[in-house]
């Protein structure tokens, strides 16, 4: 018995002696994929955390996630649909508007809260070991929690407007996928860069209000040429998603393969390439941020 009860006793000395050595990732490396699902309630928490801090002591707390994009609705109505008189492919302007921004909101808060997320989360991230590609992925996944409420809105106005749903509808689900890639790939580039060059905080309001112009939210893609031009168009990942998005509730015009092929092909090398370019540098964060 004496043996025994030593011979535990010096196992369990061993096991208390075992130490986990964590090592800075060298040159180009691929996101752990095992080791994200590993921290999937570190993620959760995240998430939660960004929706509970984002309307905290604001007066109109979530109506906010419904008010953003309607109020958007209202002004682009009357300026681009009652001054510019442009055209909305037969649907009425404040439901093919609304249509446009919900995934184009869903797509901005995304990019902007996930390319500041690093700086926000330095208190985090220089005290404890995680993925820390965990954070700007929790800011792109706690815009689903508005996307949701505003697509109440969208369908109340359907009612109201008297416009069906279209056959495709179930396709929604892939361009709000889409529009998430891309907001992570963006997002994961502006957050690395931006724990480097602070600069990037102030520039990325001016690159996603550019962005939204260059994408057809105020308008239709029927108005570019057909042929290379749409293909060239569809060099901005977020025209396929937006007019993609748009077609599938109101029908209309459908997003040429030519458009769509570009646009998914441009929104993998954003992701890929954010990835890369992330894994690279996160091992110097915790030193510079």
């Amino acid at each position: 018995m004496y043996k025994v009860a030593q011979t535990s006793a010096i196992e369990n000395k061993n096991k208390s002696e075992l130490k986990t050595i964590i090592k800075p990732s060298h040159g180009w490396s691929w996101v752990d994929l095992r080791e994200l699902w590993r921290y999937r309630e570190l993620i959760y928490f995240l998430v939660w955390r960004d929706v509970k801090v984002r309307y905290k002591q604001t007066l109109l707390g979530a109506a906010w996630a419904i008010l953003k994009p309607f109020l958007s609705m209202v002004i682009f109505t009357v300026i681009f649909a009652g001054l510019a008189q442009l055209k909305t492919d037969g649907a009425p302007p404040p439901v093919f508007y609304y249509a446009g921004l919900l995934p184009w909101v869903l797509f901005q808060d995304g990019v902007t809260k996930a390319g500041n997320s690093l700086v926000t989360g330095s208190n985090l991230i220089t005290k404890v070991y995680f993925p820390r590609i965990a954070i700007p992925l929790a800011a792109v996944a706690a815009g689903i929690v508005d996307f949701a409420l505003a697509f109440l809105i969208m369908i109340g106005m359907m009612v109201y407007y008297g416009v069906a749903p279209t056959p495709a509808i179930w396709t929604i689900p892939l361009f709000l996928l889409l529009a998430l890639i891309t907001a992570l790939g963006v997002g994961l580039w502006l957050s690395a860069l931006n724990v480097s060059y602070r600069d990037v905080g102030y520039v990325t309001p001016f690159l996603v209000q550019a962005w939204l112009y260059a994408s057809p939210v105020v308008y239709s893609t029927s108005l570019i040429p057909e042929g290379w031009a749409r293909i060239v168009y569809g060099l901005n990942p977020m025209a396929g998603v937006v007019q993609g998005f748009r077609w599938a509730i109101l029908g209309g015009v459908m997003p040429s393969v030519g458009l769509f092929a570009c646009s998914v092909g441009v929104t993998l090398l954003l992701l890929l390439s954010g990835i890369l370019y992330f894994r690279r540098t996160e091992r110097t964060f915790a030193d510079v941020v």
